[in-house]
């Protein structure tokens, strides 16, 4: 199945292997007429190491699992993995709806690591299309031994995942005093050291941070700070009417939209996804209120409306030069150690050069992607270029959601597989809510 004869040609082939393309791996194993191929550069299937901080649960419910909201009989749900662990009986005594971190990445892991499809300790090096074989031309190294193997397919969907974001003001001075969120695990010793913290965003990612430090900062002393940009430390949207954003009706009413009206709807609805959760906000407030107990004072700041305008190293420490926005006032901070939860970006991999000058952007540089999920390329290339997680602009705040992940993966595999033959069923209508008016 991974394609390493010349003579090969896959139905599909997946370049990376995060929960996304393994959604689409889990769905296509049961399809005894198409084969697929997913190369991923890591040794084993990983999902976010450096965050599965303990006591931090998803999002998101977990039906929402890799092919549950598509084919819930399949043998590759969270149920099933419970079953093959033998922990049906304890996650029902549990009664939770929402799972850990760390036992939905153990899920995942034990999917990938199951299906013979999923190759890891391969880094694709380049995708090129070969006219004479009417496919995409796959060139791929193992990590160890840099052989090198092609792997043909006849449609790619690209799966690598998003790159965590590091604003301007901050990218000198990236080290081991300064660096993203996506890494907090590995600096824990290094965070231990420091007398002064600064976590910098109010995401979720932030907001699980700070907690974190906060309880730690019980044993081991020392100031902490929490700055963002946004107007508060505001919760996430979860109401039941919200979450139909996270709907495929509201994808559908979104792709309809001008991309002009795309382009200013997704700002606008950023507690949707920028946000942290309430119990999570909730969990900080408990904390400090049993702090504060007998007039104590914790050594807490948290200021919202503040923008990091210029960050460098000094004999003190890391010195932060900050904008109040509201107050239109500046002021310095000085820390030892900052933590920047300032989220994730889609980014083109390297390995797309041999096809750059074949994909059609948009007037931002970014992928044109229709309805399938498919990248537009030029006429003369046949097979199709499918993209997870690149799509916010043309598919709305749902594009980076576990929810929709299932739906999005039966897509691709419904338009790879033709639509005369589409072997996903896929609902007509997802949400109570109308999104806007039918022509």
């Amino acid at each position: 199945m991974t394609g390493t004869r010349e003579g090969t040609v896959h139905d599909l082939v997946g370049v990376g292997v995060g929960p996304f393309n393994l959604s689409v791996a889990a769905l296509a194993d049961e399809l005894d007429d198409l084969s697929v191929a997913f190369l991923d550069e890591n040794p084993e299937f990983s999902w976010h190491p450096g965050l599965l901080i303990e006591g931090t649960t998803l999002q998101v419910p977990f039906l929402a699992d890799l092919v549950t909201l598509v084919e819930p009989s399949s043998r590759w749900s969270f149920l099933s993995y419970l079953k093959a662990h033998e922990r049906l009986f304890p996650f029902f005594f549990a009664e939770k709806f929402h799972i850990s971190r760390r036992e939905y990445s153990d899920y995942c892991a034990w999917v990938a690591h199951s299906l013979p499809s999923c190759v890891f300790g391969r880094r694709v090096t380049a995708v090129r299309w070969d006219e004479g074989r009417e496919a995409f031309r796959v060139e791929s190294e193992d990590v160890r031994t840099a052989t090198r193997e092609v792997t043909f397919g006849r449609n790619v969907v690209l799966g690598v995942g998003t790159a965590p974001t590091v604003p301007e003001p901050l990218r000198g001075v990236l080290g081991k005093e300064v660096f993203h969120s996506a890494s907090y695990l590995d600096h824990v010793d290094s965070l231990r050291e420091a007398e002064d913290i600064t976590v910098i965003g109010s995401g979720q990612s932030g907001a699980e941070v700070f907690l974190d430090l906060l309880r730690t900062q019980q044993h081991t002393g020392g100031r902490l700070r929490w700055l963002t940009r946004s107007r508060a430390f505001a919760p996430m949207e979860y109401s039941k009417l919200g979450l139909e954003h996270f709907t495929p009706d509201y994808t559908e009413y979104f792709r309809s939209l001008p991309q002009r009206t795309r382009d200013r709807v997704v700002p606008e609805q950023w507690q949707l996804y920028k946000a942290s959760s309430a119990d999570t906000l909730a969990e900080i407030h408990d904390v400090l209120y049993e702090r504060s107990l007998g007039g104590r004072r914790p050594d807490v700041t948290m200021m919202p409306n503040v923008a990091v305008t210029e960050a460098r190293h000094s004999e003190h420490g890391v010195e932060l030069s900050c904008h109040h926005v509201e107050q239109d006032r500046d002021f310095d901070v000085r820390t030892d150690r900052v933590v920047l939860a300032t989220g994730y970006a889609p980014s083109r991999p390297s390995c797309l050069e041999p096809l750059a000058e074949l994909v059609d952007l948009d007037e931002l540089g970014r992928y044109r992607i229709d309805g399938d999920h498919r990248v537009a390329l030029d006429d003369g290339v046949t097979g199709g270029l499918y993209a997870q997680n690149a799509e916010m602009h043309t598919h709305g705040v749902g594009a980076p959601d576990l929810t929709l992940g299932a739906h999005r993966a039966a897509t691709i595999l419904n338009a790879v597989a033709g639509r005369d033959r589409a072997p996903f069923t896929l609902p007509t209508r997802s949400a109570f809510t109308t999104f806007g008016v039918t022509p």
